[in-house]
């Protein structure tokens, strides 16, 4: 009996984690955090906005903001940027913290970062030559993957 009613149990919550997990809502720029609003018009000043969604999750909200150049970018709930893609060019300088951009231009002379994504413990950057560099936190870099 203890065991029908834990994969009872067990089921419902598989059901309601997945349920709540694809709650999505289109947005206008308006929308956005203050924080996220500012990093485009900083960034991406002049580039139209396809489309702007919220993300909710069971423990948190996110952003997707997709520009009319094809920039993806997604934000944290405060309007913190996560990942920049820049699939058709490549992120904007300022975007990318200085050692990171000193590794890649001493080490990749040429090559132009058109995507780059953090998190509390590491940077991912994607090169135009599609090799992707994995920094830690203090920008020591880890792996190199092509």
């Amino acid at each position: 009996m203890k065991k029908i009613i834990l994969v009872l149990a067990a089921i419902f919550s598989i059901g309601v984690f997945s349920a709540s997990a694809d709650n999505d809502k289109v947005i206008n720029k308006n929308q956005l955090p203050a924080q996220a609003q500012q990093f485009i018009n900083e960034h991406f000043n002049g580039v139209d906005l396809s489309y702007a969604k919220q993300e909710r999750d069971i423990l948190k909200k996110s952003y997707e903001v997709r520009l009319a150049n094809g920039v993806k970018i997604e934000f944290n709930e405060k309007g913190v940027w996560e990942e920049v893609d820049c699939q058709f060019g490549e992120v904007p300088a300022a975007v990318i913290p200085v050692a990171i951009k000193k590794y890649v231009d001493d080490n990749f002379a040429g090559e132009k970062v058109i995507s780059i994504e953090r998190n509390r413990y590491n940077y991912e950057v994607k090169l135009s030559n599609r090799l992707e560099l994995k920094f830690d936190k203090d920008f020591n870099i880890y792996d190199i993957d092509d």
